[in-house]
């Protein structure tokens, strides 16, 4: 058994004059499956993150709004929670770059990198805003990048090549602040050697190190590298200091002048984790050493995930920085990419192109539906990923419910109806059954490579393996027939055998899922262990052989059954997409995208209209396919009458026989009886679609809450 290892687990640190967006919530999204994955392995983690609380930025905007910087900063900060808790972000400590850890780990820091003869004193030419008179920081002079020529590029590194400059190379830059042309003025500005050829060789073994840097960021840092024939390029020594005024942390013995918030921000990764150590938060976990002794030590791992535009900061200066001060560098940093939109646009509020985490929690939409479609498209490569409407309606309906959900909804009413609520016994092999079919064997000969995945941060690989295993689970118990065989138990004891080996298997089956998706779905797991009544679930219980004690014991008693997860709403979906006012000349509401259906609503009717319609609860007692057609299901429905109808659906794309029988659904029962050559059709069964059925497939059949009866009316 391998020992466990101790991880310190880091996103980049959010800047704190605004609320999360979307772009936050992914990595956050991403790195929280991960560490959870980890957890579940038996492996220490620790997992921090802090609010980048200083810079020019953040002091402007609270003069602004007539706020110290401190209260600026408090007020974001006070807003996290309902993001984080929101979508089971599990952070182990949230700190701030403005605490007292910070302060002193920044400057102790900067003492040891000038004893080290890193740090250089050089007169700078800077931009001074005439209008503001105050020196401008990078991020407040904007021009033409002085390498591909983009404009409103910003004063230190360019959005679109991701080139590295200082702001004097910007052509024609002006100030945001007030739109005025700047001017230059000799200051004072502290160094730190990067290009030292000290620097450059250490870099170079480190970027080089196996598996610590994928390999599109490699190629990336080595174009940094270069150095052309003129001698352009390479790394260069990189400017630690602002003058004041300035909200930061004190350079020692220098007054007047503050680390540039780039040089104190990643030291916020270190901070965070002192603080939580210092609070007792790693000792609580088992953690002997002190924090000192954490980051000294050989076993401890740290790794951090980034975005991909901040690479330069994460992958040259922060692990030279923390060598040279005699401290560890990183062992892992991973780089994903941006989320967007349809076409491949990055997502905007100002533009009216963004989609607001809080919104998303505000309108009801389940968290866990947008974490598993995240998880579901990222892979370890620095890629952008892609939010489509449509896209995240199918997939969350087809695979966790109407995959993984739709097992335990299928098999919990047979347990309790015919075992009592209590595990069947169950004999691999049994009935003619290969042992590999088994829903428990298939998902324990899947286990292996579906937990390489995550380890890889190949989340939408083990998504797909997954639902592999749920769809051969599925098709386990379509093969049995248990709507048949429990029509039998009562008098034919092989029948009643039989179902309890696809009761048995199929819930040890989902049992596995559960176990595969409690990384990503850590609040749905937590409803399933308390239905099966089986404690936290974690990797262990996937060992062989299937038959030990990983397994549901014979006679096990299960908990009572709820519905678990419900389909995507797609009428809120719709709304949580808008456009800016200011942008469009539109109201606040307004959806800037279609509506997933893909059709505008029809026409107002009145009240009188709806009146005519007779929509009532029916519960589909059979169901099968008709011979001779490719698209109907013969639905035998029981509407609440003496006798049940029957009703001829379009929905064989959709649905097998043996996903609908026992479910709840809507049917029209005014509606004029049909005449077909299959036979009489007496109502017309709901369901949802796309109007361009070719291009987007999908059937969504209505599901009333549990609890509604046969014979209902809907009004």
């Amino acid at each position: 058994m391998p020992m466990p290892r101790k991880l310190f687990v880091t996103t980049a640190l959010p800047y704190a004059n605004a609320p999360f967006h979307i772009g936050h919530m992914m990595e956050y999204i991403q790195a929280d499956i991960w560490v959870r994955f980890q957890r579940l392995q038996g492996h220490e983690v620790h997992f921090v993150c802090a609010d980048d609380a200083h810079g020019a930025a953040i002091m402007i905007a609270a003069d602004k709004a007539g706020k110290t910087p401190q209260q600026f900063v408090a007020e974001i900060a006070a807003g996290r929670a309902a993001y984080l808790d929101g979508f089971h972000i599990s952070f182990d400590n949230w700190s701030s770059t403005d605490a007292t850890e910070n302060h002193a780990l920044a400057q102790d820091i900067y003492r040891h990198l000038r004893k080290e003869d890193l740090i250089t004193v050089k007169s700078v030419e800077q931009f001074f805003d005439p209008v503001k008179a105050m020196f401008l920081a990078d991020r407040y002079i904007k021009g033409e990048c002085p390498v591909c020529s983009a404009k409103d590029q910003y004063g230190d590194n360019c959005e679109v090549c991701g080139s590295v400059y200082a702001p004097t190379d910007l052509k024609n830059p002006y100030s945001t602040l007030s739109g005025a042309a700047p001017v230059l003025k000799s200051s004072e500005h502290y160094f730190f050697q990067l290009s030292s050829q000290r620097c450059l060789d250490y870099l170079k073994g480190w970027t080089q190190a196996p598996a610590r840097l994928q390999p599109e960021v490699l190629n990336k840092i080595s174009e940094w590298f270069k150095v052309d024939e003129q001698g352009h390029g390479g790394l260069a020594d990189w400017d630690i200091s602002r003058d004041a005024p300035y909200f930061g942390i004190e350079i020692p013995d220098a007054p007047g002048k503050y680390f540039y918030v780039w040089l104190d921000a990643p030291v916020g990764y270190l901070a965070s984790l002192k603080n939580y150590f210092d609070k007792g938060g790693a000792k609580a976990k088992g953690e002997t050493r002190s924090f000192d002794e954490f980051m000294a030590a050989d076993d401890t791992e740290q790794v951090h995930f980034i975005g991909k535009d901040i690479i330069y900061f994460h992958t040259l200066f922060w692990p030279a920085m923390l060598h040279f001060s005699g401290r560890k560098a990183p062992d892992k940093v991973f780089v994903h990419g941006f989320i967007t939109l349809g076409g491949g646009e990055k997502m905007s509020k100002s533009r009216g192109t963004g989609l607001s985490p809080l919104r998303y929690l505000e309108l009801g939409l389940d968290a866990e539906w947008l974490r598993y479609y995240i998880a579901a498209k990222l892979n370890s490569h620095v890629e952008d990923i892609e939010f489509n409407p449509e896209d995240f309606v199918a997939r969350i309906n087809s695979d966790l419910v109407g995959k993984y959900v739709n097992i335990a909804s299928r098999i919990a009413p047979f347990l309790a109806k015919h075992f009592d609520n209590r595990m069947p016994r169950l004999e691999i092999g049994s009935f003619g059954l290969p042992a590999a079919s088994a829903g428990f064997a298939v998902a324990v000969e899947a286990s292996q490579s579906i937990r390489q995945d995550f380890e890889q941060r190949e989340f939408g690989k083990a998504a797909r393996k997954i639902m592999e295993v749920a769809d051969a689970i599925n098709k386990e118990i379509d093969g049995f027939k248990p709507w048949l065989l429990a029509k039998s138990v009562a008098t034919d004891e092989m029948a009643r055998s039989q179902l309890g080996q696809i009761c048995a298997g199929s819930i040890n089956g989902f049992k596995a899922l559960t176990i595969f998706l409690k990384p990503i779905l850590p609040s749905l797991t937590e409803r399933v262990e308390a239905y099966l009544n089986s404690g936290p679930l974690d990797w262990s219980l996937l060992n062989l052989p299937i038959d030990g004690p990983s397994f549901i014991r014979e006679g096990h008693e299960f908990g009572a059954f709820e519905q678990l997860m419900q389909r995507v709403d797609a009428v809120k979906l719709g709304r949580l997409f808008e456009t800016a006012p200011e942008a469009a000349g539109a109201a606040p509401d307004t959806i800037a995208l279609p509506l997933p259906g893909g059709e505008a609503i029809a026409p107002t009717i009145t009240i009188d209209d709806f009146a005519k319609l007779d929509l009532r609860i029916a519960r589909i007692v059979a169901c099968e396919k008709v011979e001779g057609s490719t698209k109907l299901l013969r639905l035998t429905l029981d509407v609440g009458e003496p006798a049940h109808r029957t009703v001829f659906s379009g929905i064989q794309s959709a649905y097998s026989p043996a996903q609908l029988v026992g479910k709840l659904t809507v049917v029209v029962a005014n509606l004029a009886p049909r005449k077909m050559k299959f036979g009489l059709s007496e109502g017309m069964v709901l369901a949802a679609s796309h109007t361009d059925e070719k291009s987007h497939p999908g059937l969504f059949i209505l599901e009333p809450h549990a609890g509604a009866i046969p014979g209902l009316r809907i009004r």
